[in-house]
């Protein structure tokens, strides 16, 4: 499984941004789909996931009311709507896969085997 995330850049504080992730991948629907970033000097931390079938859908506690997951299968790609961003939400945006992930493991980056290669998202004031 490949992943190609795309869609960052810069931004003012307040604006929106939409990432996307494309799979290379013949079974997209049967991964599980997540969304985390790293900001410089701290770790890198979940941001949101959804199942199989565009639902259901785990968010971050700083997120949440803010940015939207969503998955097209018959596009093999899932996206991120990241509105009203902050200064915190800086960081490089990374799109995760795995097949056998269970909900209660979506937040851990440890359980995704496919990783994309992240997009930079920055947030300015």
């Amino acid at each position: 499984v490949q992943l190609q995330a795309s869609g960052g850049g810069l931004v003012q504080v307040g604006g929106s941004l939409r990432l996307s992730c494309i799979a290379s991948v013949d079974t997209f629907s049967r991964y599980v789909m997540g969304w985390f970033r790293q900001a410089p000097g701290k770790e890198r931390e979940f941001v949101a996931a959804v199942g199989r079938r565009n639902g259901p859908t785990d968010y971050a506690d700083a997120v949440k009311g803010r940015f939207t997951i969503s998955r097209d299968n018959a596009k093999n790609t899932v996206y991120l709507q990241m509105n009203s961003l902050n200064a915190e939400d800086t960081a490089v945006y990374y799109c995760a896969a795995d097949a056998g992930l269970i909900r209660s493991s979506w937040y851990d980056e440890k359980h995704y085997d496919y990783w994309g290669q992240g997009t930079l998202v920055t947030v300015s004031s």
